[in-house]
Order: structure tokens, then sequence, then C-alpha cells
């Protein structure tokens, strides 16, 4: 490849289904090399004019026999480029050059030995043993014509193949988990060694491209950035004045549902550390009034979503009827909006939630972005340490940790309790340990005594996890004393509080919020 090329070169993952499609997408990313996630059915022509480097097939839920089952269009292997196939993946390879895949007697689930039986540059470099993580029910058990067998385990005749010739490659194990103990390694070797492609996809590359983006989408227009004051917001005001300077303004939406502080830290940030066009909006009143009696976090969702865009537009008409505006939405928010891949878990207010008239066309300049990602960009651009590292807080606010109703009441008892749970978890020195940290307020009483009286009060949750990207994530164990000191510290200091709990479900079954 040229220079150019390199700096271009993508991998594209057809996404049929699986579990970890994703997770491919994000561990190619972490070799340094750009991915894209697209569905198993994408066009050929389309794949073709994309001029991939390379192409991955993922898993996927269903057996290649299925009636219906999703297919792997055979003029993807007639590219002329190296495709590696993961379970599903390598099991439509064998289907496509005439092997049979069939049942077996012993499916394998879970940590299992792969031994090398022959040289591969998928294995170079690697021991002959692989700890490795199978999820298949399905199997090859002979290697179709023109294909070696490079990897077998206890039960599985067929634990890899390949077609050098061709540079078809195919693993029955997910080398994109964790538990595939040189798994990274294999996706490395697949890169670097077959598809010849070099790490160039850093932090300064993904600047370049995105300015560059933004530049061509909206020439000399003017631009509005909604602005939260997370890393996300934050990440892609500053990319988008990076490409078009004094015509864009941020527009921080005030609207009574923020954290205690939150929206003077914003401000200061904004307005005199980067010196950025800002207009701070104070409307307090006119979200909770739209809010008022709803209690169905949908709705909640889809008011909020709409009473942004309502006030980005009456505030883009005092500034000369900007036509673009600029949303720091990820790749995680549209996958949970709902894809076709993908089945929606709830609407995001930037995604799900915008009305169909809305006047604007978007930039989104971190779509393709996972959060990880946005905070290394957010590094390079100079974002001060407590902005990039901020946990992450929906663009709903509060009013989605309310669960119920939301009044003046409650936001204020929940803003005091989560100012108490933020303090003491960075006091621990947990705070960038944790994904997220938080309070939650279910809008029910229970009874409690206090000062030998009966009292008849809120709880409040606290809500922990620890997770790298939001797509998954696991209840934080936090220390017993932390917890002893917030539950006292909570019911003693926030008045309307008499009982703490703590949330102890992973995602899934359960989202980290609440709503």
């Amino acid at each position: 490849m040229t220079p150019r090329d390199q700096a271009t070169a993508k991998v594209l993952v057809l996404d049929f289904g699986g579990q970890y499609a994703q997770l491919i997408a994000r561990r190619v990313r972490e070799c340094r090399v750009y991915s894209e996630l697209i569905p198993h059915d994408t066009p050929l022509a389309r794949i073709r004019g994309a001029e991939p480097a390379g192409i991955i097939l993922s898993g996927g839920p269903r057996s290649v026999n299925e009636p219906g089952a999703p297919a792997l269009d055979p003029g993807i292997l007639e590219l002329g480029v190296p495709v590696l196939g993961i379970c599903y993946g390598l099991q439509l390879l064998a289907l496509q050059a005439g092997a049979r895949v069939t049942k077996t007697d012993q499916a394998e689930y879970g940590a299992t030995d792969v031994h090398v039986v022959n040289a591969s540059p998928l294995f170079a470099g690697l021991p002959a043993d692989q700890p490795s993580w199978m999820s298949h029910a399905d199997a090859v058990l002979e290697a179709p014509s023109g294909y070696a067998v490079t990897a077998r385990s206890r039960s599985l005749p067929v634990a890899a193949m390949e077609d050098p010739q061709r540079r078809l490659y195919g693993v029955q194990f997910h080398p994109e988990v964790r538990h595939t103990k040189h798994g990274q390694v294999v996706l490395k070797n697949f890169l670097y060694g077959v598809c010849d492609i070099a790490p160039t996809w850093t932090p300064v590359s993904i600047i370049e491209e995105a300015v560059a983006r933004i530049q061509n989408q909206v020439g000399d227009e003017r631009v509005v950035c909604g602005l939260s004051g997370g890393v996300d917001s934050a990440v892609a005001a500053l990319l988008t004045y990076k490409a078009v300077g004094d015509r864009l303004t941020c527009i921080f939406v005030d609207h009574g549902l923020m954290r205690k502080g939150e929206g003077e830290e914003v401000e200061n940030a904004f307005r005199h550390h980067f010196h950025v066009p800002l207009v701070h909006v104070r409307c307090r009143e006119r979200f909770l009034s739209r809010l008022a009696g709803v209690s169905d976090p949908e709705r909640k969702r889809k008011i909020i979503g709409e009473e942004f865009i309502r006030v980005f537009e009456d505030e883009a008409g005092r500034l000369g009827d900007a036509r673009f505006l600029v949303q720091g939405t990820l790749y995680s928010d549209v996958i949970e909006s709902g894809t076709r891949s993908a089945a929606k878990i709830k609407s995001h207010h930037n995604v799900g939630g915008l009305p169909e008239d809305m006047q604007f066309e978007l930039t989104e300049p971190l779509r393709m972005l996972f959060k990880d990602e946005v905070r290394v960009v957010g590094e390079e651009l100079g974002l001060p340490e407590a902005m990039v590292w901020r946990q992450p807080f929906p663009g709903p606010g509060l009013a989605i940790r309310i669960i119920g109703d939301v009044t003046e009441e409650r936001l204020s008892i929940l803003r005091e309790a989560d100012s108490i749970l933020l303090e003491e978890v960075r006091l621990a020195g947990l705070y960038r340990d944790l994904w997220q940290s938080f309070a939650v307020l279910p809008a029910v009483r229970s009874v409690g005594v206090m000062g030998d009286e009966r009292t008849y009060a809120y709880p409040i949750v606290i809500r922990a996890v620890t997770s790298d990207d939001a797509m998954t994530a696991d209840w934080a164990r936090l220390p017993y004393d932390l917890l002893e000191r917030l539950s006292g510290r909570i019911i003693n200091e926030v008045p309307g509080v008499n009982r703490v709990v703590l949330d102890i479900s992973s995602k899934p079954p359960s989202t980290i919020e609440w709503e």
C-alpha cells in the first residue's frame, strides 16, 4: 500500500447478529486499524466501493443450516480482499466451499484449549496450545477443498482453517474475547501480516479525518453545537471549532436537570479555557413544565429530546439561522437506540428522541467512536483531565434517575444525594476505576425511624458499575467502609431520605441507567 492508502485503510466487520460483533470492531481499533461494523447483507457494490483492506465475518446466533439464516454473498470472496471468518463466519466460509456444517454431539461453550497443528500466519509467534473461548453448537468436521486445517480442539477437528492462496481464514473460537489468551495477537497477525495494514489509526489521524469531514459537510455555513459538559459533546465541539472557527456557537441548555454545580463548571471551561463562543440558556421552567406528571421513561426521553431541539432552533434563529447542529452522539448510543441488527433498548435523546420535523441537519463527528476512543481524542485536543474522565451523564439528566414523576422536591433530594456519592467515591480514589457511579431516586416511600420518630421518606439507590464501553457492565464491588459512609451521610444530610440500597445487577440483563 502507498502511505496514503495506509492512512485510510479500513476493515469492514460484517455483522451476522453475534453478541460479540461490536467487540470485534473495538478490538480491531485497539490494534490502531480503523474498522466499521456493517450489516451482513450490505450490497456488494457498497462493500466494493468502500475499498476495504480486510473483511471480518462475525459470529451469529443461528445455525447456517436454518431456513432463512443470514448468508454470505459469494461475491465477497471474489473481491481479492483477505477475509477472516469467526465462529459462524468460519462455518459460512466452509459452506461456500462445499463443506458440511453439522450439529455435534458435544457443543463447546466457554474456555476450550485449541492446538495448532499446521503453520499459519494467524498463529505466527504463538505457542501451539491456545486457551480460547468457544460458543457454538454447529461445527465443520472436515476442511473443504482448497483449505488446510491449522488448529483443532479436543472435540473439534476444524478449530481453524485457511486457504492461503485466496487469503481466506477461519477460526471457530472467538479471538475478540479476552478469555482467548492470544486472541488480540491473532487479530494483529491477520491485520498486519495478512492484510498488510500498518497501525496508523491514531488520535491525530482521527482528528484530521473528523475535521475534514466536518468541513466537507458544512462548507461556509454557521453551526451550533449542543454542549452538555461531558467529554462527548466537548470533543465534538472542539473538533468542529478546529474545522469552522467562530462560525460555531456552542449552546449549553441548562434544563434544571443537571447535577450540583455543573452549569457553572461547563461555562467556565468553554468560555474561559477554550474561548469558544458559548450561549448559556437557562430554561429550567420550560423543561419541568413539559415533564410535569410524566413517569414513562420513553416519554421523558422524547420530551427532553424534542425540547432540546426547540431550544437549539430558537437560539439558532437569533444567531442567523444556523443550518447544522453538532451532537456528541457515540456508536453505543446508536446501537442502544435500535439499528437493523440490534433491538431498541432505549431511545437516546440525541438519537431516538429527535423530533421528525427538526429543522437542522445533524453533524455527528463521533458517531462511529466508542467512549474510550473519544477520551483519547479529548486528551490530544487538550481537554482538562476532569472533563476527559468525567463519568458519563445522560442528556436527559436527573429526569431519568428519578423513577416516576419529576418534581422540584425530588430533583433537590437526588441532586444532594448524588453530590455526596461522587464526593465520597473521589475521596476513596475510585472515580477513575468506575465507569459510572450515581444515585437513583425511586418515587416510592418507606417507613423508617429517626430520632425515635416514625418517618415516611424516599430511598436512594446507589448504582456503580465497571465497563469498557457501556455495551456490557458489571456491578462494582465497592468497599464496605465506603458503603457505610455513603449510607450514613445520605440519610443524615439529605432531608427526605431514610433508606439507602445498593444495585448489584450487571448489564445484561439490566441496563446501566434505570430508565
